[in-house]
This record gives C-alpha cells, sequence and structure tokens, in this order.
C-alpha cells in the first residue's frame, strides 16, 4: 500500500493513461484546436459533455456548467424555448 505522503498533492484528482490509435490521436488533436485547448483539457472536456447529455447526476451537471463553456446559457435558451411553446 502507499503511503499518505506520496498521495497528498494528488489526491483530489485521479492519474489515468490514455491510449489512441494514431486516427483517435489525430481527432482529439484537431478537437483541441478547435477548443483552443490541451489535448488534456479537451478530453476532460468531452467526458464531462458525454456524461451531461447521459446522466441527470446534479454532480455532473454542475460540473458541466463550470467546465463547457456556454452550457449555462445554452440551459437558459432551452428553457425560454422551451416556456415559449407551452
Amino acid at each position: 500500500m502507499a503511503q499518505l505522503w506520496y498521495h497528498r498533492d494528488t489526491m483530489s484528482s485521479m492519474a489515468m493513461t490514455l491510449r489512441l490509435t494514431p486516427d483517435q490521436d489525430h481527432a482529439l488533436t484537431l478537437l483541441a484546436s478547435a477548443q483552443g485547448t490541451s489535448k488534456h483539457e479537451a478530453v476532460v472536456r468531452a467526458v464531462v459533455a458525454a456524461a451531461a447529455r447521459t446522466l441527470t447526476d446534479a454532480a455532473v451537471q454542475d460540473t458541466a456548467r463550470r467546465l463547457l463553456p456556454g452550457r449555462s446559457e445554452l440551459e437558459a435558451e432551452i428553457r425560454q424555448a422551451r416556456g415559449a411553446r407551452q
């Protein structure tokens, strides 16, 4: 078992290795470039966006609002459009 002092500065986040095919890496490179972010940030945003679309968990939705540019505004527009139809 690892000593607690070893993980003291990494306990709040999870490190992992992501293995991609050359085509997947190219797609990630294009995504990161389009978003103006690093590959790491593009992956984080993609995971959060997919989770927010798939899950109804309140913590996931809060994270999506925080990390995905325009998410809160988009939700407000959707709520407004739904209200106008009723």
